[in-house]
């Protein structure tokens, strides 16, 4: 008897809000996002919603810290974001990328299609569908 293996893509994991933050936006902004979306990271995109890089709570923090104490004005997301985030696409497998999460570092990756940002997938999503899948 030959067992059904279920396709295990991306885009049936990911989250399909990424909470986007423009390129525009200050460093405030970008940490009022984050902390009001709960997530720890997010995809900073253009105009047109191609990602120009990603930004964390982590890469806020000394920004933040400038201004509290010194209340300095924040700079802009774009000087404190990671410039060349690893970009995934829809229709990969869940499996490939779970392998590559191995000796990668990232634990978000911005999902796109056609050049534009469409989700986000994180190490959780990636657990969560190794676990249902098991």
């Amino acid at each position: 008897m030959e067992l059904a293996v279920k396709s295990l893509t991306i885009a049936d994991f990911m989250d399909h809000d990424p909470h986007a933050i423009p390129h525009t936006a200050n460093i405030r902004e970008a940490v009022d996002s984050l902390l009001t979306a709960g997530v720890l990271g997010a995809p900073v995109v253009d105009e047109q919603q191609n990602v120009v890089g990603f930004v964390s709570e982590h890469d806020c923090m000394k920004d933040m810290l400038n201004g509290s104490f010194y209340h300095e004005a924040p700079d802009k997301v774009t000087s404190v974001m990671f410039n060349d985030p690893v970009t995934v696409d829809p229709h990969s497998s869940i499996i490939e990328l779970a392998e590559a999460m191995m000796s990668n570092k990232p634990k978000n990756y911005p999902v796109v299609r056609d050049g534009k940002l469409v989700g986000l997938i994180s190490r959780k999503h990636v657990l969560q569908a190794l676990l249902e899948n098991d």
